[in-house]
């Protein structure tokens, strides 16, 4: 990344953290599908989005979006369905409680839906970033392997500088996690949480 890291051109960018992935009562939670480092994630994170908003940053959610058929069943890709077969009608709805951001992050000041891994991807992400001015990325979220790679790799593609909070994503199985922190060192800064912290910081 350029010594030119400037927080004003700069968004905090967060994957799927929705209270179906996250919340006890959610699609997720109500199926016990969960893990203790993604719960851990929204807290971990509200200090980068409050330090980078303070220093005249952005934040920008990414969430997933099912988007319903008339008969009220999601519309699910087939790999997915396989994985989750427990994702029914409501689930990661668009404008439902279970599709919006958790609490400990919300609001946020952008909110992007997703049908896919990347934020990128057949979404208005790119629209957002280039009308505020936002040419740097912080990245967390779940999973590591999946969303959260998805668009980082998809970002660089388009020449978008990125920091990867390596303590602000997880995923279901930590050696897959750290795997993937190793995968994509040619692809992206990395920094835990406190050091993007730092990095927001050192404003000139």
């Amino acid at each position: 990344m350029s010594e030119a890291f400037d927080p004003r051109r700069t968004a905090l960018l967060t994957i799927d953290l929705q209270n179906d992935f996250l919340h006890p009562q959610g699609a997720y939670g109500r199926a016990g599908q969960g893990a203790p480092a993604i719960a851990a994630l929204p807290a971990r994170i509200r200090p980068v989005a409050d330090a980078l908003r303070a220093a005249g940053g952005s934040y920008i959610s990414a969430q997933f979006t099912l988007v319903p058929r008339p008969d009220g069943q999601p519309l699910i890709a087939p790999h997915l369905k396989r994985l989750r077969p427990f994702l029914g009608p409501g689930d990661f709805a668009p404008g439902s409680w279970g599709n919006a951001l958790v609490e400990t992050l919300a609001p946020a000041d952008y909110t992007v839906e997703k049908v896919a891994y990347s934020a990128f991807w057949q979404t208005r992400l790119e629209h957002v970033l280039r009308m505020a001015g936002i040419d740097t990325l912080i990245v967390g979220g779940i999973v590591t392997n999946g969303g959260v790679a998805s668009t980082l790799r998809d970002a660089h593609l388009r020449n978008i500088e990125t920091v990867m909070l390596t303590d602000g994503c997880a995923a279901f199985d930590a050696a897959v996690h750290e795997a993937t922190l190793v995968s994509l060192r040619t692809v992206t800064r990395q920094e835990t949480c406190a050091g993007a912290l730092a990095l927001i910081g050192r404003v000139e």
